[in-house]
C-alpha cells in the first residue's frame, strides 16, 4: 500500500491567515506527481474526516512545474481561539503521512 509519506519528499502544513490552513505536498518527481496529485484519497472528504473541515471549502492547487500540490481548507474557528492547540498549524501535516493512495 502506497502512502503520502512514500511518494512525497516533504509535506508541511501552516496557517494561511487566521481563517485558513494549507498543506504543501512535495512529490518526489513528475511521474509521482502526475499519478497522485489528483487522487480522490486527498479530496475534501479526507479533510472533513481528519480536521472537521467543511468539504465545500477545501481547495486543491496543483503546481506541476514544482511537482507540488497545495491543499487548503477553511478553519472551523479563527486562529488563536481559547481551545487552540496548534496556533500556526505546523503539526497538522502528520495526519496526512499515512493516508493510503492506492
Amino acid at each position: 500500500m502506497t502512502t503520502v509519506k512514500d511518494v512525497c519528499r516533504h509535506v508541511r502544513s501552516k496557517n494561511a491567515g487566521p481563517y485558513w490552513v494549507t498543506f504543501d505536498l512535495f512529490f518526489d518527481g513528475a511521474e509521482t506527481f502526475e499519478k497522485h496529485h489528483a487522487n480522490p484519497a486527498l479530496g475534501p472528504a479526507l479533510f472533513q474526516k481528519l480536521f472537521g473541515a467543511d468539504p465545500t471549502l477545501v481547495r486543491h492547487y496543483p503546481v506541476p512545474d514544482l511537482n507540488v500540490v497545495k491543499i487548503s481548507y477553511a478553519r472551523t474557528a479563527p486562529q488563536g481561539g481559547v481551545v487552540e492547540r496548534d496556533m500556526h498549524c505546523g503539526q497538522q501535516f502528520v495526519r496526512l503521512l499515512d493516508v493510503p493512495l492506492d
